[in-house]
């Protein structure tokens, strides 16, 4: 018996120790956690049920150089409720309000509401989803409807904020304008980024079910600060006007697509640029910002510069008499050939630049410079169109001309470049190149942007920048600038004249070369130019005498069934912003114009300012109007205008006959 006690007491003894190890083990295991690892462990805790949600803030706003907003970020709002947080004495007495004010809102019928809340609680929903992408003033509203209004806690009401970009004059000029997000950095926006992010804050979340997250508190921790504002050099009249006279001659000419931009010629702000692409269901769109990124075969408007060259060396003068012969000659087994079959036969250069003469141009360069191409060349870089021109968006596209030095270098090289082909360069930098003639000879820089601001605050400040005092001497200036007024109005763009308001510039038509490559059957095809694909393009300014603005216009690839010709696709634009601007413009055109009054601006002049006395302190009737009337009248009345859309006034904030004060503000909504 003493035997079995003995054993039962040692098997006692072992379960008594192992205990107390295991105790010990536990022990120690609780001091580790609490106080060695507990740290640790309480973070991965938190980390798990908590965490920080960031609050992106708000991107500095775009401005127009008149004051009118190109882009601005706005709140966007996802409402959710946790319907089991509320009380269900609370929840019964309030669902009908609740409901009610959900119906006035979002449109649905009460009823539809309420079973949604019943469900919801019957299937313990802690996350219901009430409503996606309501702007700040919905969202303020809907807190305070019965039930929200109680709060995150008691009335279930968990509100999600994000920012989006918005582009109030719409899709105008938005390659400009620009982005910079999940797609890089483009235009305004993407060159300006650094300045224009805020400092975001953030807001303590709870895990309530797996992917589901709720606000812990009614505010946010850290609030975030908006980013700072960019004042652009964009006009939105200009910019409309431009806009449309592209658009219209894209859409009639079917073209791939196309670019338009007005530059300030003193100093070089960029009033608009229009850039439109088509997509495949026939639609134009702002596709890629062409006048700053594509660097193409320029064609025919680079004869100005061949011009410039020779009468800078004085080794030609506009009264130079060329023999363009028969219209065609050939230079090492290659054709040059005139528009015009039968040629000009003996001509004056000047006349040669008029009609676009391309064997009148590459005799008089083959002439001068065939002994000696380095002279030429050297011209062109004294032009600056061997340079970029230094825009801050990102992507310009590199000008072309070529070297003596280079392998491409050929027999033919200097003569081809003589009529536009063998060189490249973008719209942009054509442009400058063309304003600077303009210009008296002082070659400036284009500038999209004006000023940066904080708090309507200037920063910093973007002055006219000169990249060359002056290209060429003031005789060549003239000359060319009078040769330039007679293409217009006696040559290739002689259509587009008009005895009304004066204009100077050179048609261009260039064949697109098609580069050799591999087709979808392995086969190599292309190395040629297209008989089928055609650039026009116009570049000139306005009005001859003192310039207020340079412009030019690249059309690519109209249906060459109804026209390819820079005079018939491209400088119809051209003269459509010139026209809108100068009857839309008085005080800018008054100093500028030379002496030829237009009876029709003058005509329209008088009706808009006999509108303008009668309507002192008296809103008028602007609904039916286009919106750039509209809104240059309001202005002129003392009132600040804000709009959404674009086309003819549909909506007025303001009714017609009402009071009005000098400095209110008023609300256009555009078609």
């Amino acid at each position: 018996m003493s035997t079995i006690k003995k054993n039962i007491l040692n098997k006692l003894y072992v379960v008594a120790a192992f205990m107390s190890l295991f105790l010990v083990v536990v022990g120690i295991k609780v001091f580790e956690l609490q106080y060695i690892k507990g740290e640790k462990y309480k973070k991965l805790a938190e980390e798990s049920t908590i965490k920080n949600d960031t609050i992106f803030a708000n991107k500095g706003n775009v401005y127009a150089a008149d004051g009118n907003l190109l882009a601005t970020s706005i709140s966007n709002y996802t409402i959710r409720m946790d319907v089991m947080c509320v009380d269900k004495k609370i929840f019964e007495k309030n669902i009908a309000g609740l409901t009610k004010e959900l119906s006035n809102m979002l449109g649905k019928k009460p009823s539809y509401y309420e079973n949604k809340l019943r469900n919801a609680r019957k299937v313990n929903n802690k996350y219901l989803l009430i409503a996606r992408n309501i702007g700040y003033n919905d969202y303020m509203k809907m807190k305070s409807f019965p039930i929200f209004n109680l709060g995150v806690y008691r009335g279930g009401f968990i509100a999600e904020q994000r920012t989006v970009r918005e582009h109030p004059i719409g899709k105008i000029a938005e390659r400009t304008i620009g982005y910079n997000d999940h797609r890089g950095g483009a235009g305004i926006e993407g060159a300006f980024s650094e300045f224009m992010l805020g400092k975001n804050g953030w807001r303590l979340k709870q895990k309530i079910a797996k992917g589901q997250w709720k606000p812990i508190n009614d505010v946010n921790e850290q609030e975030p600060e908006d980013g700072k504002d960019v004042i652009t050099t964009i006009d939105v009249n200009v910019q409309d006007i431009t806009h449309h006279a592209l658009l219209k001659q894209m859409e009639y000419y079917q073209a791939d697509h196309g670019c338009a931009v007005v530059m300030e010629t003193a100093t070089g702000e960029i009033k608009a640029i229009s850039n439109l692409g088509r997509t495949s269901s026939g639609k134009y769109y702002e596709k890629r910002n062409y006048a700053v990124w594509e660097s193409h075969e320029p064609g025919s408007t680079f004869k100005l510069a061949s011009l410039m060259a020779g009468l800078e060396d004085r080794v030609i003068d506009t009264s130079t008499v060329i023999d363009t012969e028969k219209g065609k000659i050939f230079i090492n087994n290659r054709k040059v050939e005139d528009s015009d079959k039968d040629g000009y036969g003996r001509i004056s250069l000047a006349r040669v630049f008029e009609v676009s003469s391309n064997v009148g141009i590459v005799k008089a360069i083959q002439k001068h410079y065939d002994n000696n191409p380095e002279k030429f060349l050297k011209r062109m870089k004294q032009f600056g169109l061997d340079s970029q021109t230094g825009v801050n968006i990102v992507g310009e596209g590199k000008p072309y001309i070529p070297s003596v030095k280079e392998d491409r270098w050929s027999s033919i090289s200097l003569e081809w470049m003589a009529w536009g082909y063998g060189v490249s360069l973008t719209p942009l930098q054509t442009l400058m190149f063309y304003n600077a003639v303009a210009n008296n000879g002082e070659l400036v820089k284009p500038r999209f942007v004006r000023e940066l601001k904080v708090g309507g605050k200037i920063v910093k400040k973007f002055e006219k920048e000169v990249l060359t005092k002056r290209i060429a001497s003031q005789t060549t200036i003239d000359k060319v600038v009078k040769v330039m007024e007679n293409t217009v109005k006696r040559g290739t763009a002689k259509g587009i004249y008009s005895p009304n308001f004066s204009m100077a510039g050179k048609t261009g038509t260039a064949k697109k070369y098609i580069p050799r490559r591999k087709n979808k059957d392995g086969k190599y095809e292309g190395g040629y130019y297209s008989n089928r694909k055609y650039v026009a393009s116009f570049a000139g300014f306005f009005p001859v005498k003192n310039p207020k603005y340079s412009c030019i216009v690249v059309i690519h690839e109209p249906d060459v069934m109804k026209g390819y010709y820079g005079a018939q696709v491209a400088a119809p634009v051209f003269k459509e912003i010139a026209h809108k601007i100068y009857t839309s413009k008085p005080s800018s055109v008054q100093m500028v114009t030379d002496s030829v009054v237009s009876k029709t601006v003058n005509k329209d002049y008088n009706k808009y300012y006999a509108v303008l006395s009668k309507y002192k302190t008296i809103m008028p009737k602007v609904v039916g109007m286009s919106g750039m009337d509209a809104i240059s009248l309001l202005e002129n009345m003392g009132l600040k205008v804000s709009f959404t859309g674009m086309g003819k006034v549909t909506e007025q904030s303001i009714k017609r006959g009402e009071k009005i004060k000098k400095g209110s503000t008023i609300y256009l909504k555009l078609s």
